[in-house]
Order: structure tokens, then C-alpha cells, then sequence
């Protein structure tokens, strides 16, 4: 059966490059990065080459770089310390964040009584300004904000700088989970003036496991997790060298090869939603993944016109035929529920219909393009099957 891999905003292929830098490190540095023998520092050597080399992409001080096990993680260490250490009583975000946010802030809330407002979002997702700035004008609460660089599901892009201003223009620190955007956007965190980042390696074609946080110097963070006074003594436990390794080597191709691949890719997806229009013309493009000046080049998210229950089979169909996609991120392509995201920003009548991620990475090609809109065509005018 033919294999087509559509689904690159959950998790990315390792570049080939990548696997080898990781074997050589698997085989022969085994130290603890903690220790003071050879062993030790030869390991620790190489966590802080890839620290300074993180560091020097975003352009920030090599201490401000924090290893962890993933996005999540990172995400969680920000929002969580903001509360608990840093006396935040007020967080602003969004109701399309990813749940790493959502969730981590719905537990601060529960557990310290913190306020929690929404920022109003237009029909497509786009976060409004005006609103923002009237959130971060109307209190004297301590406030952090808390809103993405590049949204999972439907690849709206915030503008990082502008956000990060408003918020100092009101003394509000200002964290945002750049997971689906490091690795694929230039960044140069100087320029920016956000306080705090999160990241993830399997995003960029790096290991799975391993991310890091961006967090400002002197901001006052705590860790989240204790036992050991690793990564500047905020995040407990012997680090995974070798992924750390990885992840940095993946990044640093990442950014070599960033604007050939970025050409490419957003090649194939104008390719891409060209042949759905031609070959589906009901199909619908959510949020505002249609516009290449708002949205990132790497997603595509569609509203199949069919009906609600011939939507149901549509993710199992495409599997059959060997099509990875999903229906929302990840973490809820194997739940009942819907998408949190599209929740949000659909009128009920398209909420009925399927919705389906398409992502892509420089690994797809228009032969497979090609290959699944076919698919697609033949499921919205056959039946509830397609044929094997």
C-alpha cells in the first residue's frame, strides 16, 4: 500500500543527518553531563556548544536557553512559575491555544484563584488588537499573556512583535509557545522583546523528547521540576546529550536550508489548494491557512463538503488508503471530541462537516499531492467507501 505523510505539524521525519549525529554521540559520549571526571565534561562540553549555538539563532545570551524534555514542558515551566514565583494574578490568552497553555493555565487558575481573560478572535482566528489592548489597559493586576506564534491547527500567524510592544507598553510579561514556528521563522529574540518561548525538536525534523524554553534573563522563573541543579537550576534531571545534540543539529540545517525550503514548501501548498479548488469546488479553507501572508507555509486545514455522517469515516478512509493527516493536532486526532480550535472560530452549520489538517514538509512531493486530492475527489462524490 502506498504511504503518504501529510501530517508534519504533529511530528517531523528525522533528517538523515540528524540520525547520524545522534548515533555518533550515542556511541562515545556516554558521561554524565554532571560529572566532574572526563567522562562528565566532555558531555557538558557538548550541551553548552549546543546552548551558545541555540543561543546565537535567536540571537539571545546562552544562559537564557533552558533544555527540556518538549514544548510542553517549556510551556508549563513558564505559565505554572509566572504564578507561583513571580507573582502573576492575571494571565490573557486565547481560546485556540494549544492545551499544553490551556491546560496549565486552567490548573493555576484552580489552584491559585488567578483571573483569566480571552482575547476576542474574528471569524478566522486572528487575534484582536484593539480588544488586547483594552485586556492589558484595564487592570493593575500583574498580567502575563500568553498567545502563540503559529497556531497547530490552522497555521494563523501572530505578530510576535507587535504583541510583544503592547505588552511592554503596559508592563506585562508576554510568553509564547513558538513550537510550530522555530525552525521554519527566522526569529531574532533582541528584536522581539517577549519574555519567554517554548519549543520542540521533532517539529524541525529533530528527536522526539527534547525542546527548550526560551526565558529572559533575570526574570526571576523557578523550576518546576527539582532533584538537581541542571540546566541553570531550573529543570531537574541528567540531560539526554544525545538529543540535545540532535535537536541542535537539526535546527542548524533547519536555518541553512530556510529559504529553499520555504519556497518549496509553500509551492506545494499553493499547488496543493489550487488542485482542491479545481477538483472539489465546495471545499473550504479554515481560519486563514489560505493566505500565505497570515498563515504558515507548512499548514493547510479544509472543510470537506460532505455530511456528518459520511465525515465520520473520512480520517479512517484516508488511512486505508495510506494518507497520515489529522483532524485537529496530535494530541486529539484519536478523541471523540472535536477541535477546541475550530470550535471557536465556525459557525455550527460547518462545524458538522469534517475538517482536516494537511502539513507539509520538504519530504512531500506534488506526486503525492496529486495522490491524495484524487483520494479526497473520489470520497466527497462516492459513497462511504473507497475502493482498496
Amino acid at each position: 500500500m502506498r504511504k503518504v505523510y501529510f501530517d508534519n505539524a504533529a511530528t517531523t521525519q528525522l533528517r538523515s543527518e540528524v540520525i547520524n549525529t545522534i548515533t555518533q554521540v550515542l556511541q562515545t559520549e556516554f558521561g554524565n553531563p554532571s560529572s566532574t571526571h572526563e567522562f562528565g565534561r566532555s558531555s557538558k562540553a557538548l550541551i553548552e556548544t549546543a546552548r551558545k549555538e541555540v543561543a546565537q539563532i535567536l540571537n539571545v545570551s546562552a544562559a537564557e536557553i533552558i533544555f527540556t524534555s518538549g514544548g510542553t514542558e517549556a510551556d508549563n515551566l513558564v505559565l505554572k512559575s509566572c504564578v507561583k514565583n513571580l507573582n502573576v494574578t492575571r494571565i490573557i490568552s486565547s481560546k485556540i491555544e494549544h492545551h499544553a497553555v490551556l491546560y496549565a493555565i486552567q490548573e493555576m487558575q484552580a489552584s491559585h484563584s488567578i483571573s483569566v481573560e480571552y482575547v476576542n478572535l474574528d471569524h478566522c482566528g486572528a487575534v484582536d488588537f484593539t480588544h488586547l489592548e483594552d485586556l492589558l489597559a484595564d487592570t493593575t493586576q500583574k498580567t502575563l499573556v500568553s498567545l502563540m506564534h503559529v497556531n497547530n491547527e490552522i497555521g494563523n500567524i501572530l505578530d510576535l512583535k507587535r504583541t510583544a510592544l503592547l505588552c511592554k507598553k503596559y508592563d506585562s510579561l508576554f510568553h509564547s509557545d513558538t513550537v510550530q514556528s522555530i525552525g521554519h521563522y527566522q526569529l531574532d529574540f533582541t528584536d522581539i522583546p517577549i519574555d519567554f518561548a517554548a519549543v520542540a525538536a521533532h517539529k524541525f525534523h529533530g528527536p522526539k523528547g527534547v525542546g527548550f524554553a526560551f526565558v529572559r534573563k533575570n526574570s526571576g522563573i523557578k523550576p518546576q521540576i527539582v532533584g538537581g541543579a541542571q540546566e541553570k537550576g531550573l529543570r531537574a534531571g541528567t540531560e539526554p546529550v544525545y538529543a540535545i545534540v540532535g535537536m541542535v543539529a537539526a535546527l542548524k540545517i533547519s536555518y541553512q536550508n530556510l529559504a529553499q525550503e520555504k519556497k518549496y514548501i509553500t509551492g506545494l501548498k499553493d499547488y496543493f489548494k489550487e488542485s482542491l479548488i479545481t477538483q472539489i469546488p465546495e471545499i473550504q479553507f479554515n481560519g486563514q491557512c489560505d493566505d500565505n501572508q497570515n498563515s504558515a507555509y507548512t499548514v493547510l486545514n479544509v472543510c470537506i463538503p460532505v455530511s456528518p455522517d459520511k465525515g465520520m469515516m473520512l480520517l479512517f478512509q484516508l488511512d486505508l488508503k495510506g494518507i497520515a493527516c489529522s483532524k485537529g493536532s496530535a494530541c486529539q486526532s484519536g478523541s471523540s471530541k472535536g477541535s477546541h480550535v475550530l470550535s471557536a472560530i465556525l459557525e455550527d452549520k460547518d462545524l458538522e462537516k469534517p475538517s482536516i489538517r494537511f502539513s507539509f514538509s520538504s519530504f512531500n512531493t506534488k506526486d503525492e499531492v496529486d495522490y491524495v486530492v484524487q483520494t479526497l475527489k473520489t470520497f466527497v462524490s462516492s459513497g462511504n467507501t473507497l475502493e482498496h
